[in-house]
């Protein structure tokens, strides 16, 4: 019980404090920008998805139902719609992970001279990967957003910098770019760099997307090098 108490208010910077409420747009936004690079991918690689627009279409529905039940800012009274968000973002997280696994069966098994489609594949691939995991931190750190807002919430899963320094950003509090951002660095550095995972499922994620981006560069490069050559 000790670890989900709030800090006193003199630590509370440092902890973490309520977040205010959240507009909807930039989740909206950002699983829109996952269905345009979807459109992007080449057939081989979506081919073990079935239909090419069953999965934007379940995306598309999922936003329309979040859009109707609540179009403007998240509030605490809208935790019941979590589950739609997170069967939202589980859809998208699925998708990516099989059209990555036939997108490395395929570069290591196609021709010399269909390779160059594939390789450009791999870079819608590894942004949906920054993008559905920073709503996967998103989504879930405290509980998710409308959790964040209660006095109450859990401890956070994630320590950014504003909050590990009292008296450098009094009222600070972590918006969905600060865990986009998250997610990009961890892609890219294959690694934590100023943001550090606090909780076990805050690790795992970011070891799951870590070796996500190490394993989908280094086949890519791999192959890249083989088609130069």
């Amino acid at each position: 019980m000790a670890d989900a108490a709030m800090p006193s208010r003199d630590d509370a910077v440092a902890w973490g404090v309520a977040c205010p409420s959240e507009p909807r747009w930039p989740e909206l936004l950002a699983v829109l920008a996952t269905i345009a690079l979807q459109l992007f991918l080449p057939d081989r690689v979506i081919r073990g998805l079935g239909n090419r627009a069953l999965i934007p279409a379940l995306e598309g529905a999922l936003i329309l139902v979040l859009l109707i039940a609540n179009p403007g800012r998240i509030s605490k009274e809208q935790a019941r719609l979590r589950v739609v968000g997170v069967a939202l973002i589980a859809l998208i997280t699925v998708a990516n992970v099989v059209s990555l696994t036939e997108l490395i069966h395929a570069l290591l098994y196609v021709t010399k001279t269909a390779g160059r489609p594939l390789v450009y594949a791999s870079v819608p691939i590894w942004l949906t990967n920054i993008i559905v995991f920073g709503l996967w931190y998103w989504e879930l750190d405290r509980g998710g957003p409308a959790s964040r807002q209660l006095s109450g919430h859990r401890r956070p899963d994630f320590l950014f910098p504003q909050m590990s320094v009292p008296g450098s950003s009094p009222g600070w509090a972590p918006r969905f770019l600060d865990y986009l951002y998250t997610s990009f660095t961890n892609a890219t550095a294959f690694s934590p760099t100023d943001t550090m995972p606090l909780t076990d499922w805050a690790k795992l994620l970011m070891m799951l997307q870590s070796l996500a981006s190490l394993v989908t560069v280094a086949v890519v490069i791999s192959r890249a090098v083989n088609i130069l050559s």
